[in-house]
């Protein structure tokens, strides 16, 4: 193709197009039938799947052979069609084929010579009389050939066989077919000679030329090779032949030998002979090239003549230049190829001009229509034009053809781009992604811009897009053609036209078409949707029915190109069936009958329907009698019942799977391989062109019904029986399951059984196909057992399936399944799984690999009596550490099932404002980002970064939900189109003085900004309109908030500005009419209608007021006048109302107060007829806050909001973290749920049909929504503090302690229970430091100044002391000795520091260490030492030598540097002090002792860890980057930079030996990262991303990639090393094992855990019942011997006392 065709095809002419280049090499094998049986047979099993696998992988090209002696019909030869399917097939081989397209094999046999089926009428009429002058009678020729005059000009047609000789067909009673079948031959040979002799005769006489006398004595195979080799111009990259002598044929075994020769009268047809020799010797040598052909001679052997294994040789030469051969043409046609990205855009718009010329061809009429499409393009309009109607009212055909009017007419002096996509027709433009990039390469190409440019992410590109628009010039417009928008797949939004552009440039114009069946609403949806983007009434056009008159004429100009008529009846009959129906659809279908009526076909036989269903029910049914009834059925019902269409290999091997379609189709040729002739579905598809589309479905070419009627009717047609449509679905579900066998999530291979069957080497198939088709045919085959064992309870399929869908995909599948299932406890089961997906979506979505860690966080409570759950738990167990290794040892995330429905998560900084759309489907919400949510699937459905500084504020709607407004606190304003996405940012328009924005206001034609005393109107495109000043005496008055109706009528509140007071001022404008000015305080709303308001108005209390709002329509005065006050509710004089809000979803009935202390609530009953009910209660409900929690107010009029249930029954209300519930009937306070782990920001209801949900943002970053019918119901609770966890502490025994601000919580790490929470002064305790023993016995912790020591069963402190400002706590001698150090006047460190006077002395302090016994606190020795406190950095702590010979600590030197002081670790005793001049260290981070050599420890500082000795004084090494972790060995140490990056350094040289994380730039964030206690993995966590990672130390493979819930604040490793510990900012502790795929013991472990015991539950009441009852008998004893030892008895008592206690002890443990 040369660069000019390049040029014009992506300018998108339509005039000269070259070809489309196909990607199928098919193959036209032309052989006489049983010569050549023993080669066709061995390429077919040896040859073929070898090209097909070359072809497919080295070019992905699809190979298919044509051999049309397999799998022919009765049918083809009863009508006599099979010369002319030949004919055609050559053709098609010729149009589609990529390089060879027909090869040749001759032999001695020069084969079937039939009479032709078509004669033109002329012609035959001169053979006749020809006949009738030699005396020969024509009546045999009378009988068989019948004028049809329907033709032009007239030809005669070979009747069917069956017409005459009825029992040709009849299978069912074999004699008289037989008999039949004789009768037909004889008559054949006798018309043959008929005909021969008049045509040589004619010939003689040169009345006949000598290629009309040659087409009477021509062979099938001579015909096949003069339309394949003789007729074409390049043989040499298109033709093979090969030609085969057999030597000393047996001519005496003349059975065998009239396979290979022709023989005649029981000897050779010298006739034939010659035909073959002139055309095999002469003819075919001259025109194909040398090395194109090749010849055999072989020897005939024994009494076959030709075999497999006398013939072995000759047999494997044929092969392999066969092989060679065809492999040579094929690469040769790919190298001529662009294979290029702009070789295949050229294919994909080349695709498209064809379709669009092809349109063009067949249009007529609709003048009005192309009138308006010509003044839209012409005109100035700057929004799309939509072509809208019926499926199939010829909305394509219309697009198509206003495209190649612009071309030709309208934009002729001009050099337009036209960009045209008949969209889901082809595979690249079938999803919007990939349509998109092909569009934008399109234009760039024209305006010459490089194609690297274009993004590959959806929210990118589409920006990108518009802004190619933007180069549309008056010389070269662009315009855009996309014709059904609502066949696009791949969209992120709920609507698949968002993306559209509703703003165009100038000289861009696009015009789309899209469905519109008023009824039917699914398939108008975005017909509606465009209607509201694209609010212009003349921009839409419909295309309605051709109309009677129209129609017929397209019918004549169609049947006038097609050489084609009818007889007057016949046209009656169209023009009966057109005034019915006249749909360009119908009549392509009517047309289509049409053109096979003869001209003697009779009246019963020419029917035609009268709707678009009955037609193609017809078409269908003649397909079916062509074909065979069980193929065609079966073919059309695969295509049907699949839900997104099949490929071409596909559906071969599904046809070829079924055996009542390959024992229908094997009537003359058992072929080597049973399996379905692939011809055979081609030709099925020949005959229904363009009603099978082929688009792109899971990254795979598939055909599917491009009209939707089409799959209506085959649904009608083939699935009436439910029995049918799931044997259909059941097959395919088989189909996919057997080709990925064993859940293996990989592209998959066919099995074994399948692998024999076709005779095929290992196949890939693409396993996205798998994921879109398995589960919908399972649930429509009704097979739940294998679904759920497969699908939806497989952990390898869910997992596989996450990784490369959406969420929302995987999702829809059990929502599916839920709603076809009719057992209840499955569908409880499904739901609490897609319920645990949706809570971790936000995670999975970024981390398909949490799935196991996910779904067993969720779901293990429910493990016990839900059989599916636990099959896919116990997988997650199994098969999820190969994904992420770290698995939760018990339930740590939320469990689905009770209140909370979602978790929405997305958003960077917390979640300022939220706004609900009117019809409560979705959920707008800003932080620095909008964010939309779809409530109704949870899913974020557009993210938009505006990419202004700052947070931002208020949030609004526009009444109609299409334009969304917020402005930051940086004094600018982002207007925001919902509907494409597009945003324009404001700065403020008002002066300095005026102050800064503090409000804003949306209509759907406006946006209004507010200041001071100011507003500014805007238009829609951002642009000012108008600055006005607000009317009225507003001295010391500041406006609040403003309400628009229209420019000119407004609401406005004033506020004083100060925070401090709180009057207000309500004002009303309407035109030039001003109200009265009411005054309020504190608190005020109004109704939706704006009619009536209620607030404070009484300076004395906070009663509320009640004022109307009234307009006299005559004089234009308005008047806000008061009605009533309210009944007053306790302690209104002193508690003030914060908030008023009206419940709007109640339609206004409700009045709901925020007071300090609590809520308020006023029923004002409903008075609507159909609705009215009487009021819950007469006069003010109050909801009481528990004691101590109180509401705050945020902004004047704001404070925490209270809600009311759909059904009236309960409040909810959001306080600081928690969501408080009242019965509403009682007031009493029901629930406290803990819902966020921040502020709660903002409560909506979301109350509406039959959902009765909330809505809390939070600045935790996350929006909620809670469903308030689950709000009692059993929630699995999970253990945690209120504050976060600053350290956990292990113990050997499986216990911890984990350390808050308020407590000591003590943890069973197996279980995760929270089993106590230890504080020793109940109000205002500060816990800074805890402990616990090695033997879990006692906690050693400070506490608010004081040092305890805790006896860990009884829970009681054993110990208490005042030790003030410890910095330390640390066990000695296996906790039985412990060692502090407290700084006790750290607080007063200013004040010293002031004292001191700036010098060196100021940041000295004195460090007090202390050694006590444990449990008895016995202080056994103290010692301080002088320390320098440095700003920013913790305390450096104390270490204790390996040999626990010494305490090492950092002091200071006389010059108030960091040195090492070294004491006695048995008497406390000084033993040396080390400076650090050798290692150069000016400010110590930390010491860590060497392990493996007790007198050296490390001094690390913040670039490098220098070891010193701690008896010569002396440095030993330095090693840069280390920072201070290390392994038990001693040996190996972590570098972990803030920046990013993980090494592992080997401590003696410094080396870095191993790299876990290369040096990445990840910003810099806070990572801790570890060894664990056996330093098999190092477990590291990034605070930027809140992942751990784990890696193996061995080989530094990464085992795990963790995203935590919540930040990490602590972390430890299980003394085991088998699990690390964790703490988190929301004051969870979760427990997660290592789970190495490479440790099988793992498994095991897991399984012994009590929480993978469905029974443990049960255990553990009964265990605790126990314990609980021996303590109560111990405690008897001791009363009892008490009692004794009062009455004198007393001997012993201590001992007895303490047996007993370590007795209950031991039973607790």
């Amino acid at each position: 193709m040369d660069d000019r065709t390049i040029d014009s095809i992506f300018l998108g002419s339509l005039e000269s197009l070259p070809p489309v280049s196909s990607k199928i090499v098919r193959i036209f094998t032309s052989s006489t039938f049983t010569d050549t049986t023993m080669e066709r047979n061995t390429l077919m099993a040896k040859c073929y799947p070898r090209i097909k696998d070359y072809c497919r992988e080295k070019h992905g090209l699809e190979f298919q052979v044509v051999d049309m002696r397999w799998g022919v019909r009765d049918e083809a030869t009863d009508d006599h069609m099979t010369t002319e399917l030949c004919m055609r097939e050559i053709k098609n081989c010729q149009r589609l084929s990529m390089g060879p397209n027909f090869i040749v094999f001759l032999g001695q046999k020069y084969g079937y010579r039939p009479i032709p089926t078509y004669i033109v009428s002329s012609e035959l009429q001169l053979i006749c009389e020809e006949l009738t002058s030699m005396g020969v009678d024509r009546a045999l020729l009378d009988l068989w050939y019948k004028k049809d005059s329907n033709a032009v000009p007239p030809i005669s047609v070979l009747q069917p066989i069956s017409s005459i000789l009825i029992n040709f067909n009849n299978k069912r009673v074999p004699k008289l077919q037989a008999e039949d079948q004789a009768v037909w031959w004889d008559t054949l040979n006798k018309m043959q000679k008929l005909l021969r002799k008049a045509a040589a005769s004619l010939g003689a006489s040169n009345k006949m030329s000598k290629d009309d006398v040659h087409n009477y004595f021509m062979s099938v195979t001579e015909r096949e090779v003069i339309n394949g080799v003789l007729n074409v111009k390049n043989t040499k990259n298109h033709c093979l032949a090969y030609v085969r002598y057999i030597n000393n044929i047996n001519l005496q075994n003349l059975k065998k030998a009239s396979l290979f020769v022709d023989i005649i009268n029981r000897s050779l047809d010298t006739e034939s002979a010659k035909l073959l020799g002139d055309l095999r010797d002469t003819r075919l040598p001259a025109k194909i090239e040398s090395s194109n052909a090749q010849k055999y001679t072989v020897e005939w052997i024994g009494r076959e003549g030709l075999d497999i294994e006398t013939h072995e040789e000759y047999l494997n030469h044929f092969i392999s230049h066969f092989y060679k051969n065809v492999v040579k043409l094929v690469d040769r046609a790919m190298r001529k190829e662009d294979s290029s990205a702009q070789g295949q855009i050229v294919t994909e718009i080349l695709q498209h001009l064809h379709a669009c010329n092809n349109s063009v061809k067949i249009f007529y009429g609709r003048e009005e229509s192309c009138e308006r499409i010509k003044r839209y393009m012409l005109g100035d309009s700057d929004k799309p034009l939509v072509l809208f109607g019926d499926g199939g009212c010829g909305k394509t055909s219309l697009l198509a053809k206003s495209a190649s009017l612009v071309a030709s007419e309208w934009f002729a002096d001009k050099r337009p781009i036209n960009i045209i996509r008949f969209l889901g027709t082809t595979p690249d433009s079938s999803a919007l992604t990939a349509t998109l990039i092909s569009i934008c390469q399109q234009i760039s190409y024209n305006y010459m811009l490089p194609f690297e440019n274009i993004p590959d992410d959806l929210v990118p590109l589409t920006a990108h897009f518009k802004q190619l628009l933007t180069y549309a010039s008056a010389n070269q417009p662009l315009t855009i053609y996309l014709d059904s928008v609502d066949q696009l797949t791949g969209t992120q939004d709920s609507n698949k036209v968002s993306w559209i552009p509703t703003r165009l440039p100038a000289h861009c114009k696009i015009i789309i078409s899209c469905a519109n069946e008023p009824a039917n609403p699914t398939v108008s949806h975005e017909y509606h949707v465009l209607c509201k983007m694209i609010d212009v009434e003349e921009n839409f056009i419909e295309v309605t029915a051709l109309g009677e008159d129209l129609a017929m004429n397209v019918i004549k100009m169609w049947m006038k190109t097609a050489c084609r008529d009818l007889n007057n009846y016949q046209w009656r009959l169209v023009a009966n069936a057109i005034s019915k129906c006249s749909l360009p659809i119908f009549v392509k279908l009517v047309f289509a009958e049409i053109c096979r009526w003869r001209s003697y076909t009779r009246p019963q036989e020419t029917h035609l329907a009268n709707t678009v269903m009955d037609s193609i029910m017809l078409l269908f049914e003649r397909v079916e009698k062509q074909h065979g009834r069980i193929l065609v059925f079966h073919a059309l019902a695969y295509i049907t019942a699949s839900k997104s269409g099949l490929s071409e290999s596909e559906l071969e091997d599904l046809i070829s799977l079924d055996d009542k379609v390959l024992d229908d189709v094997y009537q003359y040729h058992m072929p080597p391989v049973r399996r379905i002739p692939p011809l055979l579905w081609t030709r099925i598809r020949n005959d229904l062109p363009n009603y099978l589309s082929e688009r792109e479905a899971d990254g795979v070419n598939v055909m599917n019904w491009y009209h939707r009627q089409f799959k209506d009717t085959a649904k009608e047609r083939y699935f009436k029986n439910m029995n049918m449509a799931i044997y259909f679905h059941s097959m395919i579900a088989d189909y996919y399951l057997g080709i990925w066998g064993g859940g293996i999530p990989k592209p998959f291979k066919f099995t074994e059984i399948q692998r024999h069957r076709f005779g095929l080497a290992d196949k890939e198939g693409s396993a996205d196909r798998k994921f879109g088709e398995l589960p919908f045919h399972f649930v429509r085959s009704r097979r739940f057992k294998d679904l759920f064992e497969h699908v939806l309870f497989n952990y390898d399929w869910l997992h596989a399936k996450l990784s490369s869908c959406p969420l929302q995909a995987v999702l829809a599948d059990f929502e599916d399944a839920s709603t076809n299932t009719e057992d209840k406890e499955s569908r409880r089961e499904l739901m609490l799984v897609a319920d645990a997906l949706r809570l971790g979506g936000a995670i999975l979505a970024i981390y398909p690999n949490m799935l196991a860690p996910q779904l067993i966080g969720r779901l293990l409570p429910e493990i016990g009596g839900n059989p599916n759950i636990k099959m896919l738990l116990r997988a997650c167990d199994r098969c999820g550490p190969k994904d992420c290794a770290l698995i939760p040892v018990n339930h740590c995330l939320h469990t689905p099932g009770g209140p909370l429905k979602y978790s929405l998560e997305g958003h960077q900084f917390a979640v300022f404002a939220f706004c609900l759309t009117s019809d409560m489907r979705y959920m707008v919400s800003i932080s620095t980002h909008f964010i939309t949510f779809d409530l109704s699937t949870s899913d974020l459905t557009r993210d938009v970064n505006p990419g202004i500084e700052g947070i931002m504020q208020q949030l609004v709607l526009s009444p109609d939900n299409k334009w969304a407004a917020a402005y930051s606190n940086n004094n600018q304003t982002v207007l925001l189109n919902m509907l494409s996405s597009e945003f324009v940012v404001i700065n403020s328009p008002f002066e300095e003085g005026d102050g800064p924005v503090s409000g804003l206001y949306l209509l759907n034609q406006n946006l209004f900004l507010i200041c001071k005393l100011r507003w500014a109107k805007f238009d829609m495109r951002g642009n000012l309109v108008d600055i006005y000043e607000v009317s009225g005496q507003n001295t010391d008055w500041e406006i609040l908030t403003m309400e628009f109706f229209s420019s000119t009528d407004y609401n406005v509140i004033f506020w004083s500005g100060s925070i401090n007071e709180i009057r207000l001022r309500l004002d009303s404008v309407r035109s030039s009419n001003s109200s009265n000015s009411v005054q309020f305080f504190s608190a005020l709303v109004m109704n939706k209608g704006r009619t009536r308001a209620y607030g404070c108005a009484s300076p004395e209390n906070f009663e509320v007021s009640v004022y109307d709002f009234t307009e006299n329509s005559e004089t234009g005065e308005i008047l806000w006048s008061f009605v009533e006050t309210l009944p007053r509710y306790e302690n209104d004089d002193k508690e003030m109302l914060l908030q008023l809000r009206l419940d709007q979803h109640q339609r206004d009935r409700m009045l709901l107060g925020t007071a300090g202390k609590g809520f308020v609530i006023w029923d004002f009953g409903c008075t609507e007829k159909e609705n009215e009910r009487q009021p819950i209660a007469e006069g003010a409900m109050y909801l009481a806050l528990p004691h101590g929690v109180r509401n705050i107010t945020t902004r004047i009029m704001q404070s925490n909001s209270i809600m009311v249930s759909s059904k009236l029954d309960y409040a909810v209300a959001g306080v600081r973290k928690n969501l408080y519930v009242w019965y509403l009937q009682t007031g009493q306070l029901a629930k406290v749920l803990d819902a966020h782990f921040g502020r709660i920001i903002q409560l909506e209801p979301l109350t509406i049909g039959n959902w009765n949900n909330l809505v809390t943002s939070s600045i935790d970053r996350s929006v909620k929504v809670w469903n308030i019918n689950n709000i009692f119901e059993k929630v699995h609770v999970i253990d945690r503090h209120e504050l976060q966890i600053d350290d956990i502490s292990l113990s050997e025994v499986d216990i911890a302690v984990t350390i808050t601000r308020s407590c000591v919580g003590v943890w069973e790490t197996r279980s995760g229970r929270l089993l106590a929470k230890l504080a020793d002064s109940p109000l205002g305790a500060i816990v800074t430091h805890a402990e616990i023993t090695p033997d879990g016995r006692y906690i050693i912790s400070s506490e608010t100044g004081k040092f305890l020591i805790w006896n860990r069963v009884s829970e009681q402190v054993v110990y208490r002391d005042d030790q003030p400002g410890i910095q330390q706590i640390t066990l000695l001698d296996y906790g039985y000795k412990v060692l502090t150090v407290s700084v006790p006047n750290i607080n007063q460190r200013d004040i010293i520091a002031a004292a001191a006077g700036g010098s060196d002395e100021a940041n000295r302090l004195t460090a007090i260490t202390t050694v006590r016994s444990v449990p008895e606190g016995t202080i056994l020795f103290r010692f301080d030492f002088p320390i320098r406190m440095v700003t920013g950095m913790p305390f450096r702590q104390s270490v204790i030598t390996a040999d626990n010979a010494y305490i090492v600590v950092v002091t200071v030197d006389k010059s108030n540097k960091d040195c090492l002081g070294v004491y006695s670790a048995t008497n406390g005793a000084f033993v040396s002090k080390i400076l650090l001049k050798g290692c150069a260290i000016k400010e110590v981070f930390s010491l860590v002792p060497m392990p493996h050599k007790a007198n050296q420890v490390a001094v690390i500082s913040s670039e490098k860890g220098s070891i010193m000795d701690i008896k010569s004084k002396k440095h030993v090494r330095s090693i840069s980057k280390w920072g201070g972790s290390l392994t038990r060995d001693g040996k190996c140490g972590l570098y972990a930079p803030t920046r990013g990056g993980l090494e592992m350094l080997e401590l003696r040289k410094g080396t870095t030996v191993k790299t876990f994380i290369p040096k990445v730039a990840e910003g810099v964030f806070s990572v801790i990262c570890i060894f664990t206690e056996n330093d098999e993995y190092v477990a590291y966590y990034h605070s930027g991303r809140k992942t751990i990672r784990v890696f193996r130390t061995v080989d530094t493979e990464m085992i795990a990639n963790y995203r935590l819930q919540a930040e990490l604040t602590a972390i430890k490793s299980s003394k085991d090393g088998r699990a690390i510990v964790l703490g988190t900012v929301d004051g969870c502790m979760s427990v997660l094992a290592i789970v190495d795929p490479k440790k099988e013991e793992m498994i095991d472990y897991l399984n012994a855990l009590p929480s993978r015991d469905e029974n443990w539950k049960a255990k553990l009441a009964k265990m605790k019942a126990r314990v609980g009852f021996k303590a109560a008998i111990r405690v008897a004893t001791i009363s009892s011997r008490y009692a004794k030892a009062r009455n004198g008895d007393g001997d012993g008592e201590d001992e007895e006392l303490t047996e007993i206690t370590e007795d209950v002890v031991s039973v607790a443990d």
